[in-house]
């Protein structure tokens, strides 16, 4: 019971360790955390580019360095001096604030996760996590969703078409897996009774959520890889379609901070999933009080999850490809949402049901046998799926949607319109040339000394 004790402490005992942290340790503390996601953006990198060259059955890089692991130092040293092209059209004061608001969201959200139990640094006892909310999962998915308003303002600063695409892409994308990844937690609260990021780790001490909620686990990966806009989700920036998306205007390290956000979020997110679902820190099929849940070797644990969720990612590149927008947006409204609802009514059924004592057996074969009736019913109620002649050829070319016959295509495009502008505005204040005539005087000297011959005559 001591062990438990000192692992788990209650909520006013966390926050009162934190805040007896002394002033040299809130700082080491905020600049390790602030370093975790660049240094980590680092590694993935090559661990990315190498992977999915294995995958694809070439060596990836191995130019830079012993066996080209010091590619990721190549770029980060390369991406600071490139040249900077900024569009003419573009808004420049939202086109420089659109990669900080991306990147600096990022950073600050692995403030609220818990890295580890109780240690000691220096001589002070503290807990590894640098604050400690009540809501420190809402404080965490707002700092994720805030960085996508960096990409939209991208695309729409840039006074170019396919970023614009790409920034509407990205906020329709994030409205949809925001909703269900905000679902999917639900469960975790329902059992937990707490928002708090430490209180949902000490909660899984005798079993882990992923297993006890297997369908707000699957909802939550699949959300989280649409939320970071990575493949087969990253709609955002298909090159196939947008060149580049919401970025294909930025350059130097304006990209850098947009690439730099992006492995971040992919960090941020996996965290989170550590903690929600995979019990943080602990070690699996052991107690709290167990040796391999005390001192630092918890730290070990989380990030071994945490690379195990950050593989996932590189696996779903090499493997999937990319769904088509429109796959995409059903998926997320007709498939997630809807299942995370019914999921939802389930856990609070059961929970109900097991607060008031449990079912005994007939009432759960009553139960059983209602849950049977419903979905025979339900199956009954759904149409008919209509059978489709193979032999039948659309005249539409596929069913996709056909241009008005009225349509009228604009002579030109709103920037044209300012490259012209501008080129009238430079051409008025251009002078006037003077060429020089075959006698070696200018040409209008020898017209005014004609008009004045002239005026003499009369």
């Amino acid at each position: 019971m001591t062990g438990f004790i000192a692992q788990f402490p209650d909520h006013a005992t966390r926050a009162a360790l934190l805040a007896d942290d002394p002033l040299w340790l809130i700082l080491l503390k905020a600049i390790v955390i602030l370093l975790i996601g660049p240094i980590m953006t680092i590694g993935l990198i090559v661990w990315e580019r190498k992977a999915v060259g294995r995958m694809q059955n070439r060596p990836g890089p191995n130019r830079v360095g012993p066996n080209g692991y010091f590619q990721a130092f190549a770029d980060a040293i390369k991406l600071p001096f490139k040249e900077q092209i900024i569009p003419d059209t573009a808004d420049r004061k939202v086109y420089f604030l659109a990669p900080v608001i991306s990147a600096v969201p990022a950073l600050v959200a692995l403030a609220a996760i818990p890295f580890g139990p109780e240690v000691s640094i220096f001589g002070e006892r503290t807990t590894l996590q640098l604050i400690d909310l009540p809501v420190g999962v809402l404080v965490i998915l707002a700092c994720s969703a805030i960085g996508v308003y960096g990409i939209v303002l991208a695309g729409w600063s840039s006074g170019s078409p396919y970023p614009l695409l790409g920034g509407l892409r990205s906020a329709a994308q994030v409205i949809s897996y925001e909703i269900a990844m905000g679902l999917s937690i639900v469960g975790v609260v329902l059992y937990a009774g707490s928002l708090g990021t430490s209180d949902i780790v000490a909660a899984q001490e005798h079993g882990w959520y992923f297993w006890m909620l297997p369908v707000s686990f699957v909802i939550y990966l699949i959300s989280m890889v649409g939320e970071t806009n990575r493949a087969p989700f990253d709609l955002p920036e298909a090159e196939s379609e947008l060149v580049g998306g919401f970025h294909t205007e930025y350059s130097s390290m304006k990209f850098a901070m947009f690439f730099l956000a992006e492995y971040v979020n992919m960090v941020i997110v996996s965290a989170l999933a550590t903690t929600l679902f995979l019990g943080g820190w602990l070690f699996p099929f052991v107690g709290a009080d167990s040796a391999l849940n005390q001192g630092w070797l918890p730290v070990i644990w989380f990030f071994a999850k945490l690379f195990i969720l950050l593989f996932g990612f590189i696996w779903l590149r090499g493997t999937l490809p990319r769904l088509r927008y429109d796959q995409f947006m059903q998926l997320g409204w007709k498939v997630l949402v809807p299942v995370n609802l019914v999921w939802i009514v389930v856990i609070v059924f059961f929970r109900a049901v097991n607060n008031n004592g449990g079912w005994t057996l007939g009432q759960g074969l009553i139960g059983f046998a209602v849950a049977v009736v419903v979905l025979v019913l339900i199956a009954l109620a759904l149409p008919d799926k209509p059978i489709v002649d193979e032999d039948y050829v659309p005249i539409t070319g596929g069913g996709f949607p056909l241009p008005p016959l009225d349509l009228k295509v604009p002579e030109s495009t709103p920037r044209q319109k300012a490259l012209a502008k501008a080129q009238l505005k430079a051409a008025k204040r251009k002078p006037v040339a003077v060429a020089a005539g075959p006698s070696g005087t200018s040409e209008r000297t020898s017209e005014s000394s004609q008009k004045g011959a002239q005026d003499g005559d009369v």
